[in-house]
């Protein structure tokens, strides 16, 4: 696991207009784990491409931070979107978001919203491990997979869920 914690921003989220215009403080944390092959190549080699780089993270968080919304669910779902997407192999993101003072017409320290996603799955077909990220992201939907669009409608309707590689290459043509 790769964890960053207490990453504190000034941002403008909230449901009510003032908060997007008063803005308050923020702590996120965020874990990501991943299948540890990555971090093993990269102990092995001392070479930072070969793992997940913290800086990275951080300027995910910081840039989804940046944006106002009004749900801090809305927030941590891009985050965890920004980090599936950028790193391969990510096997879940966990993001917790501290909001501090919300504005509930009493003291409160913090409003905490947590959630997390994972992207581990079996073949649907033949039950092996795989990654799986459900949306257009995923490596099934790339374009060299070489099956026919109506086949691949049909396995979903079938198997509802993602096929390995070769259980999908099966039917390529």
């Amino acid at each position: 696991m790769i964890a960053l914690q207490g990453m504190q921003f000034y941002a403008y989220h909230g449901v009510h207009p003032e908060e997007q215009i008063i803005g308050t403080n923020y702590k996120v944390d965020v874990e990501i784990e991943t299948d540890g092959k990555d971090s093993n190549a990269a102990a092995a080699s001392d070479n930072i491409s070969k793992t997940i780089n913290y800086e990275t993270i951080y300027e995910i968080v910081a840039i989804e931070m940046r944006k106002p919304n009004k749900l801090l669910e809305s927030v941590a779902y891009k985050i965890i979107v920004g980090c599936k997407r950028q790193f391969s192999k990510v096997k879940s993101v966990r993001v917790r978001i501290y909001k501090q003072n919300p504005p509930l017409g009493g003291l409160v320290d913090w409003a905490i919203f947590e959630t997390s996603d994972t992207f581990t799955s079996g073949c649907a077909k033949c039950g092996t491990a795989l990654f799986c990220y459900g949306d257009k992201t995923c490596w099934c939907n790339e374009s060299n997979m070489r099956v026919p669009t109506r086949t691949l409608e049909m396995l979903k309707s079938q198997y509802r869920g993602c096929l390995c590689k070769t259980c999908l290459m099966s039917y390529a043509f």
